[in-house]
């Protein structure tokens, strides 16, 4: 709407930059919500033209330019950008700053580095304006029929923009997948965490899949079953639900399984890659998503592996006796495996929020993360009620539920993890998930010989455990021990 000017008239109360598939889909979702009213801006005008056209009944409040996208907005005016990750992200920012005011808010939907997120927010702020990092799941059709929704930012922001975002949000047990998660690159974080466990759990679904073909000799269709099966119990997610339909799938062309097709070399965007780097520097053990990063890097090495097919493996044939027991045994070891995957993701972020000073509601996370992300699945009610029983739980597998679970299925994740070894089958996920668990959970474990060999070539130092102080053997001298920092106990 134009006043006499010819400026537009401030009605709408959401703007969103971008209208690639996920800002288009995203800006459908807030227009079909009651009481929003939406502004659109693309750098290019084509695209705003083409998504009035194809949905008259949005309502939609185009703009050719930033001010008049500013002056479309009431205030404080929310824009919700979705760019692409990087210099665009900060090119828009920049333009927006220019046309915004004190008090008004910029979000960046985008999958941003949270670390850039952080800076972001700390020069956005200092001209008054607000800057929100909402990591947002549940790819295009979440975007457009609800997805999980993780805003960081100012409480400030989160009154204005809490009650749109959960008007869009996906619904799990009657409460919206959003919520406030903390300041600055909190969201952000989360997202890239989300995205870690998700690397996991499709690597460990996809080492289910390969060991129940190469044992029993099943088809992609009959295994297709076997997941649809799965979709029923405990491992109840989003991921199970769609493994089961792309093995049911057949290609047109030649008549075979889709997934005998598709090029096994796997895709990846990065944020799983940060995630393990994330980790590495707070000193959190994320084995299982790292290793499920590293999978994907291998498979999209095929000089490598053309190089390496000839290398001697197993001369043992195997063979599963029963077919019936050894898929109870895969779905017992993808579920062991799954805990880990989520309580080492949880690790992390306990260890991002005390870093970066973020009050992270760690049971909050999994309930908005029971609906409409990629992650969705049924045990996330347990993970939310072990957190609520425990707020201080130091491991998430540690609490009563999953030591029980865990109980009930390490007897079958060891078996499929020394099958799959003596097999000559790549599974690791599966095995440096049971690796983890069993380091965890050792009494002793060998780091005190780690310790000796530091000290002895580069005299790092360590502790002993009859007495407190910090020592150092003089390996190159007599070899006595020396206290070179004594206890202050």
């Amino acid at each position: 709407m134009a006043s006499s000017d010819g400026t537009q008239s401030p009605h709408a109360n959401i703007g969103v930059v971008g209208l690639a598939v996920m800002g288009s889909n995203l800006a459908r979702n807030l227009a079909s919500r009651p009481g929003n009213t939406v502004a659109i801006f693309n750098r290019s005008y084509e695209k705003t033209q083409t998504l009035m056209d194809e949905h008259p009944e949005a309502g939609f409040v185009p703009s050719a330019d930033y001010a008049a996208f500013a002056a479309s907005l009431s205030k404080p005016r929310t824009a919700l950008i979705m760019v692409q990750a990087g210099k665009g992200t900060d090119a828009v920012i920049d333009e927006l700053v220019k046309v915004f005011e004190p008090g008004d808010i910029i979000i960046d939907g985008g999958n941003a580095l949270f670390t850039d997120t952080i800076r972001r927010e700390k020069a956005v702020r200092a001209t008054g304006i607000n800057f929100v990092g909402a990591g947002i799941s549940g790819g295009e059709e979440g975007a457009l029929t609800g997805p999980s929704i993780m805003p960081g930012g100012s409480a400030e922001a989160w009154a204005t923009i809490g009650p749109i975002l959960k008007s869009i949000a996906a619904v799990a047990e009657g409460e919206p997948c959003v919520t406030h998660v903390g300041t600055d690159g909190a969201g952000h974080f989360v997202k890239m965490v989300h995205n870690g466990i998700e690397y996991a759990d499709m690597q460990l679904i996809a080492e289910a899949y390969d060991l129940i073909r190469r044992g029993t000799g099943k088809s992609p269709a009959e295994i297709s079953e076997v997941f649809a099966e799965w979709n029923h119990g405990e491992l109840e997610s989003y991921l199970i639900e769609i493994t089961a339909e792309v093995l049911r799938q057949v290609d047109a062309e030649t008549d075979k399984p889709l997934v005998d097709v598709i090029l096994d070399q796997a895709g990846a965007k990065g944020t799983g890659a940060w995630t393990v780097q994330t980790a590495l520097d707070l000193g959190v053990p994320v084995s299982g998503i790292a290793e499920a990063v590293f999978a994907r890097s291998l498979s999209s090495k095929p000089e490598q592996r053309a190089a390496a097919a000839e290398l001697p493996g197993p001369v043992d044939t195997w063979t599963v006796e029963d077919a019936d027991e050894f898929i109870e045994d895969v779905r017992l070891a993808l579920f062991a495996s799954k805990i880990v995957a989520y309580s080492q993701g949880f690790d992390e972020i306990v260890a991002g929020a005390a870093q970066y000073g973020w009050d992270i509601k760690k049971g909050e996370i999994a309930k908005i993360w029971r609906g409409g992300c990629i992650i969705r699945a049924q045990f996330l009610n347990r993970i939310t009620e072990a957190y609520a029983s425990d707020p201080g739980l130091v491991a998430l597998l540690t609490a009563p539920y999953f030591v029980d679970a865990l109980d009930r299925a390490q007897g079958s994740w060891r078996r499929i993890v020394a099958m799959a070894a003596h097999a000559g089958l790549p599974s690791p996920a599966f095995s440096s998930s049971l690796a983890y668990y069993d380091g965890l959970r050792a009494q002793r474990l060998p780091a005190a010989l780690i310790q000796g060999q530091r000290d002895f070539f580069g005299a790092h130092t360590y502790k002993r455990v009859d007495k407190p102080g910090i020592f150092h053997t003089l390996w190159s001298g007599d070899r006595t021990e020396i206290e070179t920092e004594p206890s202050s106990h």
